[in-house]
């Protein structure tokens, strides 16, 4: 996990991000964001009283590849350079530029709905398995197409949680104190 650096960015959009490190103050170092995936994109970040600024204008962002990017964050200071975070970094596609007809939906979802649409297609099947022309063709347990099903069900709760503070197990207690 980053602490220095957003872990999700969008592209298309402004991204600033002040970073304050008493190991290697601004103006005297500064920092580096080094992302490499998909493409190749490079930040050097700007002096913010004793911090370091890092941003990329919303112009900029536009154009660069949605994808999964290794970053290194380095402080810089004539020849010496350190490594303050590494990690991965997540670049969305702008909206903007996603044509009509685009599945927004995620994995899990994509994958419960496929689940889902083999069980409704098997309810009216009974065979396990059959062969032709010696060719033999194994069909998924409807045990294990529910076991999987109750799988997806929890992802897709966890991506619409998304963060936002909603429980995903357990049960809700309300209390109130008398005075």
């Amino acid at each position: 996990m980053l602490t220095h650096f957003p872990s999700l960015i969008t592209a298309g959009l402004s991204l600033k991000t002040e970073v304050v490190l008493d190991d290697y103050p601004a103006p005297t170092w500064s920092l580096r964001a080094i992302l490499r995936g998909p493409a190749q994109m490079d930040l050097v970040s700007a002096a913010a009283g004793t911090g370091h600024l890092l941003s990329a204008g919303a112009a900029a962002t536009a154009n660069w590849t949605a994808g999964l990017y290794a970053l290194s964050l380095r402080a810089v200071s004539g020849d010496d350079v350190f490594e303050v975070e590494a990690g991965q970094v997540s670049v969305l596609a702008d909206l903007v530029g996603v044509a009509s007809g685009h599945d927004a939906r995620g994995h899990a979802q994509r994958t419960l709905a496929a689940i889902e649409a083999v069980l409704e297609g098997r309810a009216s099947k009974d065979q396990q398995s059959y062969t032709i022309n010696g060719r033999t063709l194994l069909r998924t347990t409807i045990a294990d197409l529910l076991l999987l099903r109750s799988t997806y069900r929890k992802e897709v709760q966890a991506e619409r949680a998304g963060g936002r503070g909603r429980r995903l197990v357990g049960r809700q207690v309300r209390v109130r104190f008398a005075k």
